[in-house]
């Protein structure tokens, strides 16, 4: 299933069903009004909302519209959890050799994560503000899953079981922050902005072959103010599953439904595949040329993510966002 939060006048929007194609959106109605209360009735709401989807698809559903990402919220406007790995490993390495330092040996067996801001995300489609370019605004896209309940303690083979959906992630980062902020051993706050996700949040089976080992094996697609900025692929070289970052989460805690898992930058060794941030661009410079050459965001720049499957179909809709100045 394919759904999206268009909005209303609160703060949790009204939950759609979208189209496989995404041409058709068709509301969820009284019984289930959000995507965080079909999150925490999966079990009860399930068959409904699968037996509404499948008349969607048929076009047997009068009251239907055209869909409108233009109306979307995030899937999840709010959130109880946001937690944010760091799985691809190539990324880690180059941020380490950009320092002159070596990469751990625990990084590669017990993942990177922390705490993003949940209480308010960015929509697919609204501007990211900038209140100092000094900050170094920079955009990082992402996978991420959206969970069930998950017990504390729970195995990475029940922790695949709790993945109900998949999103698209403009991870927000404000590069000049970090070096400070991890200086006080307390990790990332104010360097970490409002995140946006991806207009629609999809169900794995949607992904059809492309799903498997907890991982999405497809090509993540970003545009750099309207010119290709990279495509690497999503599955290839991702060292962490999904159902083991959410373990990693569930070590110490349960997680309740609606939690956001995500992947950290996508990132492959081959840089034909392009880049999926531009902090990745200027560690390279550093290693080869001794100084980042590549700017950071500025007011007026845009980026878009998107994702496609093996036959061209837009998956998730699109990520896409300009930077506006901050009064």
């Amino acid at each position: 299933m394919k759904f999206a939060t268009y909005r209303n006048a609160t703060r949790d929007g009204s939950l759609m069903l979208v189209s496989r194609d995404l041409t058709r959106a068709v509301a969820a109605g009284d019984r289930v009004p959000t995507l965080q209360y079909a999150l925490d009735n999966w079990a009860s709401v399930f068959p409904l909302l699968e037996e509404l989807y499948a008349a969607l698809n048929r076009g047997e559903l009068p009251d239907c519209v055209a869909f409108d990402a233009g109306q979307c919220l995030s899937p999840l406007p709010r959130a109880y959890q946001w937690a944010d790995g760091s799985a691809y490993l190539n990324h880690v390495e180059l941020v380490r050799r950009a320092r002159g330092a070596e990469v751990p040996a625990s990084f590669y067996s017990d993942p990177l994560m922390y705490q993003g801001g949940s209480d308010a995300f960015l929509a697919p489609g609204a501007d990211i503000p900038l209140r100092d370019a000094a900050w170094g605004l920079d955009f990082e896209g992402e996978v991420a899953v959206v969970t069930g309940d998950v017990p504390l303690g729970a195995s990475p083979a029940e922790c695949a079981a709790a993945i109900r959906l998949l999103m698209l992630v403009n991870d927000v980062s404000l590069r000049g922050l970090i070096p400070g902020e991890l200086a006080k051993g307390f990790g990332f706050f104010q360097s970490k902005p409002a995140t946006a996700f991806s207009p629609v949040a999809v169900t794995p089976d949607e992904l059809g072959t492309a799903w498997r080992d907890g991982k999405v094996h497809l090509p993540l697609e970003v545009e750099y103010n309207g010119t290709w900025f990279g495509s690497p692929n999503a599955g290839v070289e991702m060292q962490f599953s999904f159902p083991e970052l959410v373990a990693h989460v569930a070590r110490t805690r349960e997680l309740c439904a609606g939690s956001i898992v995500g992947s950290g930058t996508v990132s492959n060794k081959d840089r034909s595949k392009g880049f999926c941030c531009i902090a990745e661009v200027r560690m390279i410079e550093t290693i080869e040329q001794g100084a980042p050459q590549t700017p950071f965001m500025k007011v007026g720049d845009t980026v878009r993510i998107t994702m496609h499957d093996n036959e061209g179909r837009s998956l998730f809709g699109e990520i896409n966002q300009k930077v506006v100045a901050h009064d």
